[in-house]
């Protein structure tokens, strides 16, 4: 089997909101500490310490902090939908329950948290298809594949955004684009995408320069190559939308045997 997409993280001391935003892989945490809110189109989702959560690929949502004083801390697991496919025999399922109470869950998560940490490819296997096979009473199967968001007649923008994605962008230039005025043009990408123009933008470009960082990377060329001021602005941009800086990313690459 081919581990596309397998990562985990921790995160601690979560004391800034996560902005509106998406991952193309099944995102599942366990929370350690505090409450953990999840912001979807319709619904808010509260877990606390022992829960585990998840989210969908291509889901847009959004982490508030439930006040200036609260500290959330967590552990996440990133799998892709083609890994989730495989691990659900083919089949390509979503998840319904997002709030998991299930001590068994909890300690496969645990188990296979310290695999991946020490790249223990044969017990990855093992405990994956342990662990899905334990939430899957949460899911359901999905007749269609998962796929980007629906930019309806924005693709020519999302083509441009993806094509250009180290550069910089200003609403001018992608409202010539999509033939609007700007105002026409932000009003029509939020309907379209529930972002802003500039959050999506940050987000891509996150995500984006994520995918090149390894244990020797030089973060300031980053931060420069993908059109932030500085490596300041790079990294406070990066722990808004991954939870870690680009350093602490870089160190748990790094301690990865």
């Amino acid at each position: 089997m081919i581990l596309d997409n397998l990562e985990y993280i921790n995160v601690q001391k979560q004391v800034t909101d996560f902005p509106k935003h998406y991952h193309e892989t099944f995102c599942i945490s366990l929370i350690h500490k505090g409450i953990e809110q999840i912001e979807l189109e319709s619904q808010s989702i509260f877990s606390e310490k022992g829960c585990i959560t998840i989210t969908n690929p291509y889901e847009i949502h959004s982490n508030p902090l439930i006040d200036s004083t609260s500290q959330v801390e967590f552990d996440t697991i990133y799998i892709s939908k083609d890994v989730m496919k495989y691990l659900f025999n083919g089949k390509n399922i979503t998840f319904v329950n997002r709030k998991i109470n299930n001590k068994n869950a909890n300690q496969l998560f645990r188990l296979l948290k310290n695999a991946i940490i020490i790249n223990d490819i044969p017990t990855i296997e093992n405990l994956l298809f342990q662990f899905v096979a334990t939430l899957k009473h949460y899911s359901q199967e999905k007749k269609e594949e998962y796929s980007e968001l629906n930019f309806n007649s924005l693709h020519n923008v999302s083509s441009y955004i993806d094509n250009n994605i180290s550069s910089k962008f200003c609403l001018d230039k992608l409202s010539k684009i999509a033939n609007l005025n700007k105002y026409g043009f932000a009003k029509k990408f939020k309907a379209s995408t529930g972002m802003t123009p500039m959050n999506y933008i940050l987000m891509k470009k996150i995500f984006s320069s994520k995918q090149l960082i390894t244990k020797n990377t030089d973060l300031t060329q980053i931060a420069f190559d993908y059109e932030f001021s500085d490596l300041a602005h790079f990294s406070n941009t990066f722990k808004r939308y991954v939870g870690i800086s680009p350093k602490m990313y870089q160190k748990s690459i790094s301690s990865i045997l």
